[in-house]
């Protein structure tokens, strides 16, 4: 309820559905095809993983928030792999509820600041045999990248902007979206939350020097 006075107070965001469980979302998206779904990370029937799973199966999938109270365990960061275009705390403003949709409607991912650290302290810690390959993968799929669209994939670990990127690489907007896409395609992912997780696995601590490569 909260949430939909909130966005009800907006001129351009729309809330066409709401479902009482994790089960209801797959329907009411083919019924209603939003632009942006808000999951709860933990729901009735069906979890906020399973949900995601579902959605990005369909042929025109939503972009996908995930709400929390703020636990990133392995389920979060699993929810991302998945292909949620990131998350958010639940105590996080209004005003910022409304940005976070309004970029992800338009491409952008959207982390809480406070969540991108923990995810990159969880990928700085000390490795096993098991991180240590994951690294090593990452590494890999990261090196099939041509050099500017390492320079774009490292900025968008970064959580950059398509519009800072630019500015920081001296490219235009219209340059960094194509580099975007075709690193996508190339690292077999779905959005840039992905590709940023990715980079913060191949460099342990989220560093994004030339030893991410």
């Amino acid at each position: 309820m909260g949430l939909r006075m909130m966005f009800e107070g907006t001129d351009d965001i729309d809330v066409v559905a709401e479902a009482a469980d994790g089960s209801q979302v797959p329907g009411l998206v083919r019924d209603h095809a939003p632009d942006v779904v808000l999951l709860d990370i933990r729901m009735p029937v069906t979890d906020g993983l399973a949900a995601t799973r579902a959605l990005r199966a369909l042929p025109e999938p939503p972009a996908i928030v995930i709400l929390t109270t703020f636990n990133p365990d392995e389920y979060v960061v699993r929810a991302l792999r998945e292909g949620a275009a990131g998350f958010l705390l639940k105590d996080t403003p209004p005003r910022e509820i409304v940005g976070a949709v309004r970029r992800v409607a338009a491409g952008e991912p959207v982390l809480s600041p406070a969540v991108t650290q923990q995810l990159i302290a969880r990928v700085a810690a000390p490795q096993t045999p098991d991180t240590a390959d994951a690294r090593a993968a990452a590494r890999r799929r990261l090196a099939a990248l041509g050099e500017r669209e390492h320079d774009v994939a490292l900025a968008i670990g970064q959580g950059r902007t398509n519009a800072e990127i630019a500015a920081q690489l001296y490219m235009s907007v219209p340059t960094v979206k194509a580099h975007v896409s075709s690193i996508l395609a190339k690292l077999g992912v779905t959005n840039r939350v992905q590709v940023a997780l990715l980079v913060h696995h191949a460099a342990p601590g989220g560093a994004t020097d030339e030893d991410a490569h």
